[in-house]
């Protein structure tokens, strides 16, 4: 998959193509069904696939530090969409210029004269361009005039309910991993270099691989039994906490990962980890020796949980 940062980096090589256009946070199952289309109509016109995305994400450009939480860094996102036959992913930087831009000129300048566009897929509750005042039904007039297909993707559900990100960030913050996993089509997952932490976990019998969640808000908090992927014997069970870490006066959000049964070196790794069951709330307690008997109680609870999930799959 070829990645695009802007349109000052397109050539007339990226002109002629399938396309859609979204944030794609979470790229979970209603995000597949467009990108399963788009792959579709691609083969069918031997054309290649484009995403157009923006990062930021429009909601946090308006809405700054109120924004809600990403389910996937961009990094993240990248990865997720390598395993949907996307040819190429566009970029867009969504500052002050693009926030302003009218709808008719993002559609000329970024879907004819930079893509050439030749069929556009979007969800139906697409709006662009400044104001949002750009909808499906613009589209569609353009495309007829200036030559290019646009269907609408009609809302992807399960249940009674529309697969959204925000049902998604619902679920997590419920501690509900297992509606989330419906809704992605996958585990939650976290991604990150682990990093050299303070050592405390390894002073306390509790070895740690710490990863920074680089996000100013996390999706998810609390204890969680999950599986690490990157390193030899994937996956790893293990325990993991997310948060700050009030016992010991933390400062920033960040993922530790107490692998069971694992005596390796971790550091320097780029691994990834799927948050698998929600075992309890971050807390704050009262000694570290409380903190010791409580990680101790987490590494069983989770053992527990594999121990069933193993057997499950026998």
């Amino acid at each position: 998959m070829e990645l695009i940062r802007g349109l000052h980096n397109l050539r007339e090589r990226h002109r002629g193509c399938v396309a859609t256009i979204g944030n794609f946070d979470g790229v979970h199952l209603g995000h597949q069904a467009v990108l399963g289309q788009l792959a579709e109509k691609a083969d069918a016109l031997g054309l290649p696939s484009t995403v157009i995305t923006f990062e930021p994400l429009p909601h946090e450009y308006f809405l700054g530090d109120q924004a809600p939480a990403r389910l996937t860094r961009f990094r993240e996102k990248v990865q997720a969409l390598r395993r949907f036959s996307v040819d190429r992913l566009m970029c867009l930087r969504f500052d002050a210029a693009l926030a302003a831009m009218p709808a008719q000129d993002f559609i000329e300048r970024v879907l004819v004269d930079g893509l050439g566009v030749k069929y556009l897929v979007v969800g139906d509750d697409f709006r662009f361009g400044q104001g949002r005042a750009g909808d499906f039904a613009m589209l569609q007039a353009a495309g007829q005039a200036r030559g290019f297909q646009v269907v609408n993707m009609h809302t992807f559900r399960i249940g009674a309910a529309r697969v959204s990100s925000t049902r998604i960030r619902e679920a997590l913050e419920a501690g509900d991993m297992a509606a989330a996993e419906q809704l992605l089509g996958r585990p939650f997952r976290l991604c990150g270099r682990v990093a050299h932490g303070d050592k405390r976990g390894r002073s306390i019998g509790f070895p740690t691989a710490n990863l920074k969640l680089e996000r100013q808000i996390s999706p998810v908090r609390g204890v969680f039994a999950v599986e690490l992927f990157g390193v030899a014997g994937e996956p790893l069970p293990g325990v993991a906490n997310v948060g700050r870490r009030p016992t010991v006066e933390g400062v920033e959000n960040r993922l530790e990962v107490h692998l069971l049964d694992f005596d390796g070196d971790l550091y320097g790794r780029h691994v990834q980890v799927d948050l698998l069951h929600r075992l309890r709330d971050e807390q704050r307690f009262a000694s570290l020796d409380a903190l010791i008997e409580q990680i101790g109680r987490d590494a069983e609870a989770a053992r527990a949980f594999f121990a069933n999930k193993y057997s499950d799959q026998a």
